[in-house]
């Protein structure tokens, strides 16, 4: 078995050296690759772990900076114009596997052309794939051609695919601001912004959930005795956690037949709002419409404070320092006492 050869294909030199494993490619290495099953299985790896959009961008970039050296390479060549080195590259290129490229309306003074892309490798893949479009990476190499051998920056527009349809993909290219490095950012920021919408709805619902479970279990309408209920306001008190805790005890106490509703404010919050106050007279005079009579208990120093300070006129109900005593006063009004 030989284990050197050498062949050139269309003034393309290939060799391979099996001794030392190596296969040369235009007198540098390469590496060969099946099309639907290794680069496949390559693609939808990449694919997988980045998410499609991602993917997308990161074959864009590594196709136009790949591209970008190509470009460059012919453009230090002395004596070859942009023409021949267009023609050098798609001659080699097709030579190397990557399908039929053909060179259109070449305008070096304008900066413009237009490539024809027939069976590239990348069609292949998207074809395996089962893809009904096209991918980023040869268009974008060829921008990184020009770019290099322009000497300015340039981009690409997809005017149609192969995959859609058509005998070739056909691409028009031109002087651009856009540039990998942009749309790099751009995939960030636009990232960056979902994770923070994402957060944002999480928290949303989050919040929507805890603000039910405090409803559920602050300031409930306790029986303590035939006659008597309690109501421990808790925490601190805005317009609509108070409207919310009057319209619950009125619908309430009726089934417990009360003669006493006891408010315990001994849990309020120390940073008493003046919708405290206020939503305390609230259910008394709310209360004393269907014939219950409010006693208030555990009022500390500070919403007393609150309460001269405020326009809430509380002595009318009884008040007395700890719920034992507001239960035994209760007890007491109607003719009973615990023995």
């Amino acid at each position: 078995m030989e284990k050197q050869a050498n062949i050139k294909v269309n003034g393309i030199d290939f060799s391979w050296d099996l001794e030392s494993g190596k296969f040369m490619f235009e007198q540098q290495d390469a590496m060969l690759f099946w099309i639907s099953s290794a680069m496949r299985s390559f693609f939808d790896t990449i694919e997988e772990i980045t998410g499609e959009e991602a993917s997308q961008l990161v074959f864009e970039t590594t196709g136009f900076r790949q591209g970008l050296m190509v470009g460059e390479y012919f453009q230090n060549m002395k004596n070859v114009s942009v023409e021949e080195a267009a023609k050098l590259i798609t001659n080699t290129y097709a030579s190397a596997g990557w399908g039929l490229t053909v060179i259109e309306d070449l305008d070096v003074k304008a900066n413009t052309f237009k490539a024809k892309f027939i069976n590239s490798w990348e069609h292949k893949i998207n074809e395996v794939q089962g893809k009904s479009i096209g991918g980023k990476y040869i268009p974008a190499h060829y921008a990184g051609i020009f770019t290099g051998m322009f000497g300015t920056n340039i981009w690409y527009e997809v005017n149609h695919y192969q995959l859609e349809g058509y005998e070739h993909t056909e691409v028009k290219y031109f002087p651009s601001d856009i540039t990998v490095n942009n749309n790099i950012s751009e995939l960030a920021k636009k990232t960056e912004m979902n994770q923070i919408m994402q957060l944002e709805a999480l928290v949303e619902d989050k919040t929507r959930d805890l603000n039910e479970l405090i409803k559920k279990l602050s300031s409930p309408v306790i029986p303590v005795l035939e006659g008597i209920v309690v109501v421990p306001l808790i925490g601190k008190y805005d317009e609509e956690r108070s409207m919310e805790l009057v319209e619950k005890t009125l619908n309430n106490i009726p089934s417990y037949k009360a003669n006493y509703l006891i408010l315990d404010l001994t849990g309020l919050d120390e940073n008493i709002s003046k919708y405290t106050a206020q939503l305390i007279e609230n259910i008394a005079s709310a209360t004393a419409l269907i014939g219950v009579k409010t006693i208030l208990v555990g009022i500390s120093p500070e919403l007393s404070k609150v309460i001269a300070q405020s326009d809430v006129q509380l002595l009318k109900f009884d008040c007395f320092r700890t719920l034992q005593h507001g239960i035994h006063y209760s007890l007491g009004q109607m003719g009973r006492r615990i023995i």
